[in-house]
C-alpha cells in the first residue's frame, strides 16, 4: 500500500490516456473505427477518471485502483488485438513484436474480473461479510485459470507458428479450439456462467445490504444500485436498437447516455459527495422519462388521428400535434411529477406537504406564540435542522 499514492494514481491516469491514444491511432490503421468502438472507448475512459478521482483522494480505498485495473486491461486488450490484427492480417507477420500483440489481446478477462470484484467490494473496498470470502477465493482461482489456459494457447500457437487471426483481433483457435486445444470449450463452459453467478451473487448481496442499512451507507448503496439499473436498462436498450430511426435515434442516444450512470454513481457513492440528491435525481430522472414518454404518444396520436382519420395536410397536423404538446407540457409535468415525488422522493413530498398545511393554519393564527411554536414544529419535522432560531421584533 506504500505505492497507493495519489501521484501514483496520476501517473497511471495518464497512462491510461496515452494508451488510449495509441488504441485510437491502431483502430483508424486497421480500418476498424465504429461509433460502437468510440462509446467502448468513452464508457472504458469514464471508469478511468472515476478511479483517478477515487484513488486521488482516498488512495487507502482499494475501489480506485480496481476501478483503474478495469480500464487498464480493457484498454491493453484492444491495444494488443489490434495490433495483432494489423501484423497477421494486414503485413503477414512482418510488424516487429506481433506475438506480443498476441499475448496482450486476451487482456479483457482481467478487467472482467477486476469489475466483478468492484462490486463485491463497493462502497469502502472491504469484503461485506467473511462468508463471501470462499466465493472470492474461487472467483479468482477460475480468473487465473482462465487466464493461465489462454496465455498457455497464445503461446503454443506463436512457437509452432500457426497464428490465425480473425477480424476483431483475437486468436482464432480461443474462439473455436480443435484438437489438442479442445479441453478449452469446457474452461470457457466453467468460466462464464461462474463470472455470472458471481456478478449476480455479490449484485444480490448488495440489494439486501440496502435494505439492511441506515443513513449514509444506505445512501451510498442507493447510488450504486440506481446508476446499476440504469446501466442495464441502457445496454439491453442499446442491444435491442440494432438500427434506429426517427424516434428511436432520441431513444438510443438516451441509452448510450445512460451507460455511464454506473461509473458516475460508483464515483458519488464512494467520495459521498451529493449523496442526499440521489432522491431528488431519482424522482427527476422517473419524470420526466413519464412525462416524455406520454407527451410522445399524445404527439403521435395526434399525429395519427389528423392525417389517418380526419385527413388533415401533413404539415398542418404536425404543427397542432406541437402545440398541444407544449401546452399540455406544464399541466403534465406538475400532475407527473407530484406523483412520483409520492414514491421516489417521499421526504420531500411530505415536507411540503407540512408547509402547505402550516400556510393553512397561518391564514388564522392570531396568537404569536402558537405561531412561533408551530413554525418550529413544522420546520423541526420538514427539515430536521440541529438548530432552529426565530427572531422576531419586539411589540412598541
Amino acid at each position: 500500500m506504500r505505492l497507493a499514492t495519489p501521484g501514483a494514481a496520476l501517473v497511471i491516469g495518464v497512462l491510461i490516456v496515452v494508451m488510449l491514444a495509441a488504441s485510437a491511432a491502431g483502430t483508424v490503421a486497421a480500418h476498424q473505427f465504429t461509433l460502437a468502438g468510440l462509446g467502448h472507448a468513452a464508457l472504458f475512459l469514464s471508469f478511468g477518471m472515476v478511479g483517478v478521482i477515487v484513488a486521488w483522494h482516498q488512495p487507502r480505498n482499494p475501489m480506485g485502483w480496481v476501478l483503474l485495473g478495469v480500464t487498464f486491461f480493457f484498454i491493453l486488450d484492444a491495444l494488443g488485438s489490434q495490433y495483432a490484427y494489423l501484423d497477421y492480417r494486414l503485413h503477414d507477420g512482418q510488424l516487429p513484436l506481433g506475438w506480443l500483440g498476441v499475448l496482450l489481446s486476451p487482456s479483457w478477462a482481467p478487467a472482467i474480473v477486476l469489475a466483478g470484484l468492484a462490486l463485491l467490494l463497493f462502497p469502502d473496498g472491504r469484503v461485506p461479510s467473511p462468508r463471501w470470502k470462499p466465493m472470492l477465493w474461487a472467483y479468482f482461482a477460475l480468473g487465473a485459470l482462465w487466464l493461465g489456459g489462454a496465455f498457455a494457447i497464445s503461446v503454443g500457437t506463436i512457437v509452432g507458428h500457426h497464428v490465425s487471426i480473425d477480424s476483431s483481433g483475437g486468436l482464432t483457435v480461443l474462439d473455436n479450439p480443435a484438437g489438442s486445444d479442445a479441453w478449452w470449450w469446457t474452461v470457457q463452459a466453467v468460466f462464464f456462467p461462474a463470472v455470472a453467478v458471481c456478478w449476480l451473487a455479490w449484485f444480490t448481496g448488495q440489494v439486501l445490504g440496502y435494505r439492511r442499512s441506515s443513513g449514509e451507507r444506505r445512501l451510498q448503496l442507493k447510488w450504486l444500485l440506481s446508476g446499476a439499473t440504469i446501466f442495464i436498462i441502457s445496454a439491453v436498450a442499446l442491444v435491442w436498437i440494432n438500427h434506429p430511426s426517427g424516434l428511436w435515434k432520441a431513444v438510443d442516444f438516451l441509452a448510450a447516455v445512460g451507460i455511464f450512470a454506473l461509473p458516475v454513481s460508483i464515483g458519488f457513492g464512494i467520495l459521498k459527495f451529493r449523496l442526499y440528491d440521489i432522491d431528488r435525481i431519482i424522482s427527476r430522472t422517473v419524470a420526466y422519462a413519464i412525462l416524455t414518454g406520454a407527451l410522445v404518444g399524445v404527439y403521435a396520436g395526434l399525429v395519427l388521428l389528423a392525417t389517418q382519420v380526419l385527413r388533415i395536410h401533413d404539415s398542418v397536423a404536425v404543427a397542432a400535434a406541437t402545440l398541444a404538446a407544449a401546452a399540455l407540457f406544464n399541466p403534465v409535468r406538475h400532475r407527473v411529477q407530484r406523483a412520483v415525488d409520492r414514491r421516489f422522493n417521499r421526504a420531500r413530498y411530505d415536507a411540503d406537504q407540512m408547509v402547505a398545511a402550516f400556510a393553512a393554519r397561518l391564514q388564522d393564527a392570531v396568537d404569536l406564540g402558537t405561531v412561533r411554536t408551530d413554525l418550529l414544529s413544522t420546520v423541526d419535522r420538514a427539515l430536521e435542522p440541529a438548530h432552529v432560531t426565530v427572531w422576531t421584533r419586539p411589540v412598541d
